[in-house]
């Protein structure tokens, strides 16, 4: 234990919280210590399970008198691992995770510590969703806070541009709720800003109708890989907002769908999403599918059922990043496929490239995110079981950077990045809104208690 926490203090905490209390050594502090990055192995000092937004306060208050840093887990999908620090308090939320859908006014409530896989669920029987991201296990809040990303951001644009409000425990303990008329700079914030101002305790969003949804997955050997990632390109460029998703490379996966003699051969793949039946789908996507796939998977399917098809398995080491592009050249396809066809052999990575566009596009220009014009992303995800392939996994993804270098824009969308410098940070928001976000910072955290993340530095004045 940290020599800043008394017996006394910690007495308190465990009394006050309705939730439970984990040090080093107790049965389930191993358990409740470990996040979705297998290279995070982290020991806090104190972990403090919350059930209330009066524990999160106590949590807080507690935390700042014993001089402990403070991090904050939500979901505890963050590549940077950031949720959980050494010698830390961490707030962990997951308990406080109910979800309450009103499809009469079409908002759903969640709770700081919310999955994805809870909203989407409890969203799925009025046919309604909101924007989520491309898997299940994502915590909704630093998903939302970070901006949110996801499959019907063309449609209806980020899970930021849905929030309508929050609350928050900030650095004094305090609740702040927010919305577009109550402290609407902090309101302002939050879409894109992260962790930065203030625990999430719950978040409110806009729900849009879904009655339809349907999928295509298509995979090819990567022999005319440049001319399936040009027609892919080639129909984005006209598509309309329902349609949505990007291509991928990687090794094969030990599915039911691949045939056996493809499992873990290098495959160029293209995965698309629609807002409506398959039908539809099939007929706008038909220059792919005259490209003759190895493997071909289209289907109506339940929008809950696609968050989870592509979940990453928990407790592989995970190393990913970002570059958002201004266009997609010729040259710049080659260049892609080229480092496509050099993954590091043996390892389960995956080397997407998605369109954006859309409501994505059109929206949203009063907040800070300049990354969300830019036509495409490229996103290196590198996982993989053996830290002895940490160098080369690791050296791939920033090799996938560089290539990107002549196409991008520097903004980025900072869910997709571990720590890659304040630079990078104050990159992704642009110079004007940074210096307007630190204002914010030292408005509702001055002494950066909250700082365990893309952390915007509070001005001083």
């Amino acid at each position: 234990m940290s020599p800043h926490v008394s017996e006394n203090a910690l007495a308190g905490l465990v009394e006050d919280l309705a939730g439970e209390v984990f040090l080093p050594g107790d049965p389930g502090y191993d358990e409740a210590r470990v996040i979705h990055n297998g290279m995070i192995d982290r020991r806090p000092a104190v972990i403090a399970q919350c059930e209330s937004q009066a524990d999160v306060s106590n949590a807080v208050l507690f935390g700042r008198a014993a001089e402990l840093p403070i991090a904050v887990r939500g979901g505890g999908h963050s590549v940077a691992g950031t949720s959980v620090i050494d010698g830390a308090l961490v707030i962990d939320l997951r308990r406080m995770h109910t979800v309450v859908v009103d499809p009469e006014d079409m908002t759903v409530r969640v709770g700081g510590g919310t999955t994805m896989g809870q909203m989407d669920h409890a969203c799925q029987p009025f046919h309604v969703a909101t924007t989520g991201g491309r898997v299940s296990t994502t915590g909704v809040g630093g998903f939302t806070l970070g901006g949110g990303s996801g499959w019907l951001e063309r449609k209806f644009g980020l899970a930021s541009d849905n929030l309508l409000a929050a609350d928050l425990i900030t650095a004094d303990g305090k609740h702040v709720h927010t919305d577009a008329q109550e402290h609407p700079e902090l309101f302002w914030a939050l879409h894109g800003g992260g962790g930065n101002f203030g625990v999430a305790t719950s978040l409110t969003l806009r729900l849009h109708e879904l009655p339809r949804m349907s999928m295509g997955m298509l995979f090819f050997l990567p022999d005319n890989a440049p001319e399936i990632v040009r027609t892919f390109r080639n129909l984005a460029e006209g598509a309309p907002d329902d349609f949505g998703g990007g291509v991928i490379y990687m090794p094969a996966p030990p599915e039911p769908f691949v045939p056996e003699d493809l499992v873990g051969r290098l495959i160029c793949g293209t995965l698309f999403t629609y807002t409506g039946p398959v039908g539809e789908l099939r007929e706008l996507a038909a220059p792919l599918f005259a490209l003759k796939p190895a493997v071909e998977i289209v289907q109506d399917v339940p929008y809950a059922e696609l968050q989870s098809m592509l979940d990453d398995p928990p407790g592989l080491r995970n190393y990913w990043s970002a570059e958002y592009l201004a266009g997609l050249p010729d040259q710049a396809v080659d260049i892609y496929c080229d480092r496509g066809a050099v993954i590091p052999e043996g390892l389960p990575i995956q080397h997407v490239l998605f369109m954006m566009g859309g409501a994505l596009a059109r929206d949203g220009a009063a907040y800070p995110q300049p990354w969300r014009t830019a036509p495409w992303v490229l996103h290196p995800f590198a996982t993989w079981e053996n830290p002895a392939d940490d160098e080369r996994a690791e050296q791939w993804v920033r090799d996938v950077r560089a290539d990107a270098r002549p196409w991008s824009i520097d903004a980025v969308y900072l869910n997709f990045v571990g720590a890659e410098g304040e630079q990078r940070v104050v990159n992704s928001f642009g110079e004007e809104n940074y210096r307007r976000l630190r204002a914010v910072k030292a408005a509702y955290d001055p002494d950066n208690v909250f700082r365990h993340n893309h952390n915007i530095a509070p001005a001083r004045s």
